[in-house]
Formats: structure tokens, C-alpha cells, sequence
């Protein structure tokens, strides 16, 4: 099993590959500023790109994202605002009607998601495929509105298409088992799903709503949606942190999800890492024990 740590990312997360290119689509079309509705990496990122390339940002974020986070997303000079989440897409798309800014978030029901998000999440396909040699058999990823499970695929399919490789792998959705529209959709048979809202941790994956494109990667690739409990993911985050990965619990989705299915593969299986565990909620306030002394510090080492 390899992990795909996306946290070594400009600013530690897979968001950077979507914003590289949705950034450019905003550049390109000569919009004034961009406009994004994320509670951590998506505004995040999305606000690192926008000042790289000139643009003012505008970022709505959720009352309970971590203050970290929302420090992150003003160091790059965007303009941060707490919003109700009932309201957070309707002052998107005013500020979008009224601004003309670009969006990089979605705007309609079920998921749709940028037009051109695939093609830098696609990227992650391509070194995956230089790295192992081969297209792996597995890859299983954190999953929210399933955007970088679609891109994955996307790019695999392609290789596939244009002889480079001989295989796609079949694909995975990581979800919290609370929630979980893209599971929904897929046994439901529908295109996509619309679920309530559960309360979990791993906020960076919380999502109520899905998209016809998840559903489509773990269809097309004859894999699967998994559901994952936080204390699966919080015992995937350990064991990565015991390896000298440290993911937000969000981005141990994979690992958990790769563990609760328990399946032989038969080839190499990828499990996505999305996100510095910096980025977790409560990261940073973990008291630690005081010491002065040798015996004080014996009496604090972890059995």
C-alpha cells in the first residue's frame, strides 16, 4: 500500500491542483477577482493562487472552521467572512451576478463542479503512473464532493485511451459515514444524492450534497463508496503520524477506507493523504505535560 501525500503542496493540500487551473480560467476569461465558499483548504488555496496571479479573493467561510485556517486564508491578503451556512451560496452567486468575480466553487444543486478542476487533479494520475511504473490497482480517496476522485480517474482513463498505459485502477470514495452522497447515489442508482447533515470531525469531507461525476469514476472503474466512522479515520491519522505522514483527519479517509474494505487487490493499491493535519480542528491547543527533571520526563514517555 503507498499514500499520495498531497500535504507537500504549496499550501498543504490537493486543493492546489484545482486552483492552479480554475485560477488560470479566471485569468483567461478577465474576470476581476475570484470568489470561493470553503471552510479550510479550498479558500485557502484558492486565496494562495488568486495573489499569485493579481487577483482580490473572497472567501466565505463557515463559522466553525479553525481559526488557524482562517489566519492561513488572510495571510494572503483575501477578504475572509463568516457566513451563515444557509446563505453562503446565494451571497456567492450575488457576489458573482453583482461583482463579476469567478467562481470556484459550485453553484447548483447537486454537485457539478468546476470545468476545469478535473484537469488538475488529473495531474496526481500522471506521477502516480511515473512513480509506480504502472497504473496501481486501487486508489482510494478522500471524498466530499468528489471532485478529486473524478480528476484521478479522469487522467487514468486517458492514459488508458492513448495506449501510455495498459490499465486504469478502480476507484474508491471515502466518505464519513454520517453523511456520504456519493455512497448514496451509487446504491441507490441515482446520478447523484442529496443527504442531511451529520455531525463528524472530518469537516473537510462533511458534504451533504454529491455530484454525477463520483458517481461515474467508481462506476466506470468497477470500484466502490466506502463509509468510514472518525474513529477509523482517527485511527488511520495515528498510524500515518507513526510513519511521518502528518494528514488532517479528513485526509486519513483513504487509509480507513482502504482498511475497513480489506480487500486483495493483486497490484499496488494508493491511498490519497489530502491535507496537513494543520489544518484539523483543535490543532495546535493539545496541552502538554511540564517537566523539569529526568524522573519527570520518564514518567510522561509513551509505553
Amino acid at each position: 500500500m503507498h499514500v499520495k501525500d498531497e500535504s507537500r503542496n504549496p499550501t498543504w493540500s490537493h486543493k492546489d491542483r484545482l486552483n492552479r487551473v480554475t485560477v488560470s480560467a479566471a485569468l483567461t476569461e478577465g474576470a476581476p477577482g475570484v470568489v470561493v465558499a470553503s471552510s479550510g483548504n479550498h479558500g485557502a488555496s484558492a486565496a494562495a493562487y488568486a495573489a499569485r496571479a493579481g487577483l482580490p479573493a473572497i472567501v466565505l467561510a463557515s463559522a466553525n472552521s479553525p481559526a488557524a485556517v482562517r489566519s492561513f486564508v488572510r495571510a494572503y491578503g483575501a477578504a475572509v467572512f463568516s457566513v451563515p451556512i444557509e446563505r453562503r451560496w446565494p451571497l456567492l452567486r450575488e457576489i458573482v451576478d453583482r461583482l463579476g468575480y469567478h467562481p470556484v466553487s459550485n453553484q447548483t444543486v447537486t454537485h457539478t463542479g468546476h470545468p476545469y478542476g478535473p484537469e488538475g487533479y488529473k495531474t496526481i494520475a500522471y506521477e502516480l503512473f511515473v512513480q509506480l511504473g504502472r497504473a496501481p490497482a486501487a486508489v482510494f480517496a478522500p471524498t466530499g464532493y468528489a471532485e478529486l476522485l473524478y480528476g484521478i480517474w479522469k487522467g487514468f482513463s486517458e492514459l488508458r485511451r492513448l495506449g501510455v498505459a495498459e490499465t486504469a485502477p478502480r476507484m474508491f470514495s471515502c466518505e464519513p459515514a454520517g453523511g456520504g452522497p456519493n455512497a448514496r447515489a451509487v446504491a441507490s442508482g441515482a446520478p447523484a444524492a442529496v443527504v442531511g447533515d451529520a455531525p463528524t470531525d472530518a469537516y473537510g469531507i462533511a458534504c451533504t450534497v454529491g455530484g454525477h461525476r463520483g458517481v461515474r469514476a467508481v462506476l466506470d472503474s468497477g470500484g466502490g463508496a466506502v463509509l468510514v466512522t472518525d474513529a477509523e479515520m482517527r485511527a488511520a491519522q495515528r498510524d500515518l503520524g507513526r510513519e511521518g505522514l502528518w494528514q488532517e483527519l479528513s485526509g486519513a479517509a483513504g487509509l480507513a477506507g482502504y482498511r475497513k474494505l480489506g480487500v486483495a487487490f493483486g497490484g499496488p493499491v494508493v491511498c490519497v493523504g489530502t491535507s496537513s493535519g494543520f489544518k484539523d480542528l483543535g490543532a495546535g491547543v493539545a496541552e502538554i505535560p511540564e517537566a523539569a527533571t529526568f524522573e519527570e520526563v520518564l514518567a510522561h514517555l509513551p509505553a
